[in-house]
């Protein structure tokens, strides 16, 4: 355990270090959010059911489920990319334990994640956004986003390690914006056809949506919804730790096969 921690950390400061030395993806990755906040919150807003600061008190908990939600891509594109440039040949001539690179991987982005989401609360605040709930429920929301963050990563990282190459994954990953868009993160899910909803409520993006905006206080729980939405907190808490439990083991596995 000490042996993975401290190769861990060093994994962890590695990926930190690329990070900082690429501040074109950081920027990004952390103002196309901002940009589809505004999008949605302005231009959309004002057709649906539900306009202007109404809307947005909506839609900014979604928004930073999206954002969680694309851990998946950025696992998948960075994990293609030490794979395919030889970087983790590197690693694994090295003395190190082998669950240790992902690992450092996975907590380079949740830390990176963290940070990012600041500014994204900020700008959903000054669009008229506000924390509903006390403030262990909005600590809640804020840690379910990590855990959704984090399971997610691992699950890019899997698929990033079986790409056959960092196109392949890159494709792949862009793929992925399609995700939010059949959840309730933008658009509540009462007004689709029966199997579209039925698709978007089992989506694990709908549940931490769901309980976000239970948490923060911005929405109520739809009644009527399947189990994971009608339960948001336990339904995203599932959801997280099941991905984690099968898509960890699964990424370490396919890293030290490889």
């Amino acid at each position: 355990m000490n042996a993975l921690a401290h190769d861990g950390t060093a994994v962890l400061g590695r990926h930190l270090q690329r990070i900082r030395h690429a501040p074109a993806i950081t920027v990004m990755t952390q103002t196309m959010p901002i940009v589809f906040l505004l999008f949605f919150g302005y231009v959309f807003g004002s057709a649906l059911a539900t306009p202007g600061a109404e809307y947005r008190a909506f839609l900014v908990p979604g928004m930073l489920v999206a954002t969680a939600a694309g851990g998946l891509m950025t696992g998948m594109f960075q994990a293609a990319q030490d794979s395919h440039r030889g970087v983790m040949d590197r690693f694994r001539t090295l003395p190190i334990s082998r669950s240790a690179v992902p690992l450092g991987q996975a907590l380079a982005d949740l830390v990176a994640s963290a940070v990012g989401t600041v500014p994204l609360v900020l700008v959903g605040l000054a669009m008229g956004w506000r924390v509903e709930g006390t403030l262990p429920q909005a600590l809640g929301a804020f840690g379910l986003l990590l855990l959704f963050r984090f399971a997610t990563t691992w699950v890019g990282i899997l698929l990033g390690l079986a790409s056959r190459s960092e196109e392949a994954a890159g494709q792949l990953g862009s793929a992925t914006f399609m995700l939010p868009l059949l959840s309730n993160a933008y658009i509540p899910t009462g007004g689709m056809p029966d199997w579209l909803r039925t698709v978007a409520e089992w989506n694990p993006i709908s549940a931490v949506t769901t309980a976000v905006r239970h948490l923060f206080g911005n929405a109520p729980i739809p009644a009527d919804a399947a189990w994971p939405v009608a339960h948001p907190v336990a339904g995203a808490l599932l959801w997280s730790l099941g991905l984690l439990a099968v898509f960890a083991p699964l990424a370490v596995h396919r890293y030290a096969r490889r």
